[in-house]
């Protein structure tokens, strides 16, 4: 459960006389997510959702609040910060930098359909517009340099076969050239689980925290490795082009985007197949990092190898 630090109800009453949002009902643990404590709130003026951030510090926030700010203010749905009496968005409680946001209609799905990643695709060309306008910008924490540094160090982990094709698919993204397509503000980890759903409609976009600056077909291939991966790792050519549908509904790609576009969705794979490896066997001491299965992106990455320019959907 993602209550890391705890928050008991006096201390919030007393906290919330900083905000305009009248006098506390409900304090609950939200289980969900893998870093961050949360907790839904609910006021006698509505519900919200307050984030209590356990690793990041509060002068790495301002970039991802600002954004989530921006987005809501053009019509993406996701929530928006809640600034206090004092008009700042970010405050701090029980020791911990905080951002109190509004809360979202829906939960997350565990096997998405057809409408669904349509309306999935649609909402995230226009958060990729949107953020055309965003001042902010942040390098991607774990992009291609990323890689290209931990990757050495988790190959005696491996067996030769994987280690081989771990560093050959390193060197293969190590020698493409992207530089030439639209880049610009991406969530970089929308999986199902940072997504509400409600009903067919997208409810919001959820944990912004790894957003960056980078490639945009490279945040559309996250997504698609995730909504429409089978636990074997091939993916559902059905919702896939649903998904691909959508996107380009808002935002349609270009004959470069197009031709990079099996090279991304391996760049996406490895991506997530090398961080999973990398908190699987070398777990920071003292921080809170739930491990997941590295297997299922070696899966998906090994299907792109083998599916090479038919893996497309567009």
């Amino acid at each position: 459960m993602s209550v890391f630090t705890t928050v008991s109800t006096p201390e919030l009453a007393s906290w919330l006389k900083r905000y305009a949002l009248g006098e506390l009902v409900e304090l609950k643990g939200i289980a969900a997510g893998t870093t961050n404590t949360n907790y839904a709130v609910t006021t006698t003026q509505g519900q919200y959702v307050l984030t209590l951030f356990e690793a990041l510090q509060t002068h790495e926030l301002p970039f991802y609040v600002n954004l989530m700010a921006h987005l809501a203010h053009h019509g993406v749905a996701c929530a928006a910060p809640i600034a206090n009496q004092r008009d700042e968005m970010i405050d701090t409680i029980c020791g911990r930098p905080t951002v109190l946001v509004g809360w979202l209609p829906g939960e997350p799905v565990e096997q998405a359909n057809a409408a669904q990643c349509f309306a999935l695709g649609a909402m995230l060309a226009q958060m990729h517009r949107a953020g055309e306008t965003y001042p902010g910008h942040m390098a991607n924490p774990r992009g291609p340099a990323w890689w290209n540094v931990v990757a050495p160090a988790l190959y005696p982990y491996l067996s030769d076969d994987d280690a081989a094709m771990l560093k050959a698919e390193v060197g293969q993204q190590s020698r493409a050239r992207f530089t030439h397509l639209p880049s610009g503000v991406i969530h970089a980890d929308l999986f199902r689980d940072n997504v509400l759903m409600h009903g067919d409609r997208i409810g919001g976009f959820i944990d912004f925290y790894y957003a960056c600056n980078d490639i945009l077909i490279y945040d559309l291939a996250i997504t698609v490795n995730d909504w429409c991966a089978q636990p074997d790792g091939e993916i559902e050519p059905e919702l896939a082009q649903a998904l691909c549908a959508g996107y380009q509904s808002a935002r349609p790609l270009s004959e470069a985007e197009r031709e990079a576009w099996p090279l991304m969705l391996r760049a996406a794979a490895l991506r997530f197949w090398v961080s999973r490896l990398w908190d699987w066997h070398k777990p920071p001491v003292g921080e809170l990092t739930y491990r997941r299965d590295p297997m299922t992106f070696q899966h998906i990455l090994n299907t792109h190898q083998r599916r090479g320019e038919a893996a497309h959907w567009l």
